[in-house]
């Protein structure tokens, strides 16, 4: 419980986010709120996006949490 998932990918965007954008995010919301309890997610569903995108999106957003997890 009280577990929070900030949305670190606008997808209505074409960008793709990088991984260090993932991580400035999820350390700014860290200082808030305990790491343990933070889920990395996009923002919303990821139907606007094609699939290029969303894999890479999502691969930064994976690699962005381990980057985080490892310290």
């Amino acid at each position: 419980p009280n577990e929070i998932g900030p949305g670190v990918y606008d997808i209505h965007s074409p960008n793709v986010p990088s991984v260090e954008w993932i991580e400035a995010l999820l350390k700014k919301a860290a200082k808030r709120i305990p790491a343990e309890r933070l889920w990395v997610n996009p923002d919303c569903g990821l139907k606007t996006r094609g699939w290029p995108e969303t894999r890479a999106a999502l691969a930064n957003m994976v690699q962005a949490a381990q980057n985080l997890r490892l310290g």
